[in-house]
C-alpha cells in the first residue's frame, strides 16, 4: 500500500520519531529499522523519517543519542563481560564441590593407600577467593552503572511526558483563543452592521428633509413656498 503524503510534523510526530530512534540505538538495532518503524506508525516513507530526523528532531536529542549509544555499549560490555565470568565461577563451584566430596566417595585400600603416600602430591591449581571477591566487585560496579545509564534514561523519558503534556495544555488554550477571537470578530462585525443601518437611516432622514417643500401662509391666507 503506498504511503500518503502528510502534513507538516507535530510535535507528537517529533517525540515519536526521537523516542523510536533513541530506542533503537540504545537495543543496538539501525536507524533505518527506526525510521521504518515511524514510517510505519504515522504512515510516512523511512527516506521522509530519516530527513525529518537529521534536519530537524536530532539537534534537540544529541545528548540523549549520545547517553542511548553509551548504554547500549554498557550492555554489550556486561553481556560479553558476564558470560566467561559466571560460567568460571560456575567451573570453581563445582571443582569446590569435587574437593570436598571426592573423600568420601570410597575408602581406599591399603595397598592403594600406602601408594598413595608413597607418591609425591600433586596439588590442583586453587582459584584466589580474592580474584572471586574483585570479579563479583566488578560485576557489581558495571551493574551499577547500567543503573545509573538506566536512571539517567528514565529521567529523560518523564521530561519527554512532561514536555507532552505542557504541549497538550498550549493547545488547549490556543483553541481557546481561537473561539475567543471567532466571537469577537462575529461581536464586531454585527457592530459595524448596526452602525452602517443606522449611518444610512440618517442620510435617509436627511435626503427626506430636503426634498420635502417649506411653505408659509400669508395673511390673506394663501401658502407661499420659501426658498431653501
Amino acid at each position: 500500500m503506498p504511503k500518503v503524503r502528510q502534513d507538516a510534523w507535530s510535535h507528537e510526530d517529533d517525540l515519536l520519531l526521537a523516542e523510536t530512534v533513541l530506542r533503537h540505538i540504545r537495543e543496538g538495532s539501525t536507524q533505518l529499522n527506526a525510521f521504518e518503524e515511524v514510517g510505519d506508525e504515522l504512515n510516512r516513507t523511512a527516506a521522509a523519517c530519516g530527513f525529518r530526523w537529521n534536519a530537524e528532531v536530532r539537534q534537540n536529542y544529541e545528548k540523549a543519542v549520545d547517553l542511548a549509544k553509551r548504554q547500549r555499549k554498557q550492555r554489550k560490555r556486561a553481556q560479553h563481560s558476564q558470560k566467561p565470568r559466571v560460567a568460571k565461577l560456575v567451573e570453581t563451584t563445582n571443582e569446590f564441590d569435587q574437593q570436598e566430596q571426592e573423600p568420601w566417595e570410597s575408602e581406599p585400600t591399603p595397598q592403594l593407600r600406602e601408594e598413595t603416600f608413597s607418591q609425591p602430591v600433586e596439588r590442583s591449581p586453587k582459584v584466589s577467593i580474592d580474584s572471586i571477591i574483585a570479579q563479583l566487585k566488578e560485576l557489581k560496579s558495571s551493574d551499577q552503572h547500567l543503573q545509573r545509564q538506566t536512571a539517567d534514561y528514565e529521567r529523560l523519558q518523564q521530561e519527554i511526558q512532561l514536555l507532552r503534556s505542557n504541549n497538550e495544555h498550549l493547545k488547549k488554550q490556543l483553541n481557546q483563543l481561537k473561539e475567543e477571537n471567532q466571537a469577537i470578530k462575529e461581536d464586531y462585525d454585527m457592530f459595524i452592521n448596526i452602525m452602517e443601518r443606522a449611518r444610512k437611516r440618517v442620510v435617509f432622514d436627511e435626503e427626506t428633509s430636503l426634498s420635502t417643500p417649506a411653505f408659509k401662509m400669508e395673511k390673506n391666507g394663501n401658502l407661499e413656498k420659501l426658498a431653501k
